[in-house]
């Protein structure tokens, strides 16, 4: 059974660490502070089994590596309690909580199946990033037989330092705990909805996800859904192109919220159930982990779900564009020329860059229907973007300078890292020639800047007189690691568009 997560600001009583194990972590420079002991006494030493001593020689033995990924671990009671520092190490593009090195240090007590406490001592700028890195620990899929059937929980404990290093001076509202329970909600639906594979979470479930989130928000949120024929009736020609060859036809879900101001956002994210590649099929090796292709439209969902909870001023829209690549007699071919909602046609010349194809009709969608003055798509696009980003950063791009400063620096405080990659539409776009269409859909010349180039695929089916900000970003990368899925996207979307999820980060 899956982990409850809670955050609070202190921890319950219990009698020993037989009823609750416990973890204290932090950078070393923090947890040597004074009253650190006595700040996360309750926590590992609740029946007396840990003395400040033996936390003050535990804190000395402490080895994080100054030049790696790595902290380091001291156990202070059998495997009932620990202390773990963060790696000194963070450059000016990483997120300066280290929540890649906390997830890998947090994961073995959490793993363990049993309730613990985890005491995260750090400055208030970090809360938000450190809470996501463990709520992307706690997964909710698992279909292994021997998953632990007993119910237990994870309480995140936040002992806060000011700018002078002192603890004690400050802690975390009523408010802000329950909008990290509700932000840690978002990012394992998200996670959860990729790590489930295809027989689970085809397009059909995933409509029902989005028609649940609808429900439990109630009446704040309009929900429609466009499906099957529909779609090409209704001009979506590159997601019905994608989707048709499908058992369960593509659809179109959108979610719609009104916040109080004028501002229309649309975050319209890709969500490819499976990706064969289409007859441009994939290979034995490539195929398998393709059910992770909607990782961007279970980023929207997750987001969208926990923006409405915590509360956003944007009128904020949520487009799903569901489909499954997979081949059969009705699949669409290279050669076919696609009528996208745009108006443009496209070439196809790959049907394994089926991605953009729905994301084009999205993004049409959100300006043109939605009325949104910001467009948002999210996608696991290209695996070019690992080239060029990295697995830990998604690639972005942005016809806003301000708005791509403000996106990176939102991935720095929540953890959702993010670096841009070239703009340059005139000089690439030119990759797409067609001699019979507006486009074709994959690039001529491979090593010229191809994700940017999928990039502006997407941008070039903006109508024609949209004169608002456009953000792609393409989160193959980040998606995840080692084999699960991480929610990547549901904190940055938040960071950027909802009310804050804690004061001050």
């Amino acid at each position: 059974m899956p982990a409850t997560l809670k955050f609070c600001t202190s921890l319950p009583p219990v009698g020993s660490l037989a009823e609750r194990e416990c973890l204290v972590v932090g950078h070393k420079h923090i947890l040597t502070l004074h009253g650190a002991y006595e700040a996360s006494k309750s926590g590992i030493s609740p029946g007396g089994e840990v003395s400040k001593e033996l936390f003050t020689q535990a804190l000395k033995d402490l080895s994080p590596s100054q030049t790696t990924d790595a902290g380091d671990t001291v156990p202070l009671y059998m495997k009932q309690a620990a202390v773990s520092c963060l790696p000194i190490k963070c450059s000016r593009t990483n997120c300066p909580s280290r929540p890649d090195a906390l997830a890998n240090l947090v994961k073995p007590i959490i793993k363990r199946n049993k309730d613990c406490a985890i005491v995260v001592i750090c400055p208030r700028t970090h809360v938000v990033a450190s809470s996501s890195a463990i709520a992307r620990s706690c997964q909710l899929y698992d279909a292994k037989s021997t998953a632990s059937t007993a119910p237990y929980a994870v309480t995140v404990c936040f002992v806060l330092c000011d700018a002078d290093s002192l603890l004690g001076g400050d802690q975390l509202s009523d408010k802000e705990c329950y909008n990290l329970g509700i932000m840690a909600d978002g990012v394992r639906l998200a996670a959860r909805l990729v790590d489930a594979p295809t027989s689970e979470m085809d397009t059909s479930h995933m409509v029902a996800e989005a028609q649940r989130v609808a429900a439990e928000l109630g009446g704040k949120v309009r929900v429609s859904v466009v499906t099957g024929s529909d779609l090409e009736k209704g001009g979506f020609g590159g997601l019905w192109a994608v989707g048709k060859a499908a058992e369960k036809p593509p659809s179109l879900v959108t979610l719609e919220y009104d916040g109080g101001s004028e501002e229309v956002v649309a975050l319209v994210g890709k969500g490819i159930v499976y990706d064969t590649g289409g007859l441009s099929i994939k290979s034995k090796d490539g195929m398998p982990t393709m059910k992770r292709d909607m990782g961007g439209a279970a980023a929207v969902l997750g987001a969208f779900q926990a923006a409405v909870k915590i509360g956003t001023s944007k009128k904020l829209r949520g487009v799903l564009c569901l489909a499954e690549n997979a081949v059969s007699k009705e699949a669409y071919r290279p050669d076919d020329i696609i009528y996208m909602l745009s108006g443009k046609t496209v070439e196809v010349n790959n049907t394994d860059a089926e991605g953009r194809m729905v994301l084009g009709d999205g993004v049409h969608y959100a300006a043109a229907t939605l009325k949104a003055s910001t467009v948002v798509n999210i996608c696991t696009l290209t695996g070019a973007q690992k080239i060029a980003a990295g697995n830990k950063h998604a690639g972005i791009m942005c016809n806003d300078e301000t708005l791509e400063h403000t996106c990176v620096s939102a991935g720095r405080a929540c953890g959702d890292l993010c670096i841009p990659l070239l703009y340059c539409p005139e000089l690439l776009m030119k990759e797409f020639k067609s001699e019979v269409a507006d486009m074709k859909n994959s690039v001529k010349d491979r090593g010229n800047a191809q994700a940017s180039c999928a990039g502006h695929f997407i941008e070039s089916h903006l109508p024609k007189m949209f004169h608002g900000k456009w953000l792609h970003v393409d989160m193959a990368g980040p998606n995840d690691e080692n084999e699960r899925a991480t929610g990547y996207g549901v904190c940055l979307f938040l960071q950027l568009f909802a009310n804050p999820v804690v004061e001050g980060n």
